[in-house]
């Protein structure tokens, strides 16, 4: 199982004490330090809708003045690509799927069995 996201985030921050407390082994991968390519991104698109894995509320988003651009999914996913911090996080996967976000409720039916 692995993590994406930075370890600054809240919501990295709950996701990763979530799995701490639950005895629940994960590979933690910093996009500061690592960041996924288009293929990676292409890949989790095919489990998700755009505006699942899209960070349109984040201080990147602003930073880089993106609402200006109007940008649609192509857009969006170009600099996904090139952007690791416009991913909303945490995203894990896990058995060829994938979870985008912090929900501690969603994590119980998912990954406590």
């Amino acid at each position: 199982m692995k993590l994406y996201g930075i370890p600054t985030c809240g919501s990295v921050r709950n996701a990763r004490k979530f799995f701490k407390d639950n005895d629940i082994d994960l590979e933690f991968v910093d996009f500061k330090k690592t960041s996924v390519d288009c293929e990676k991104v292409d890949e989790w698109l095919e489990q998700m809708d755009m505006d699942v894995l899209f960070n349109n509320r984040g201080t990147k988003y602003k930073t880089l003045m993106l609402k200006e651009l109007n940008l649609d999914d192509s857009g969006k996913r170009e600099w996904l690509c090139k952007e690791n911090m416009l991913f909303k996080r945490p995203i894990i996967e896990f058995n060829g799927k994938v979870v985008v976000g912090w929900d501690e409720e969603k994590y119980k039916e998912i990954f406590i069995k």
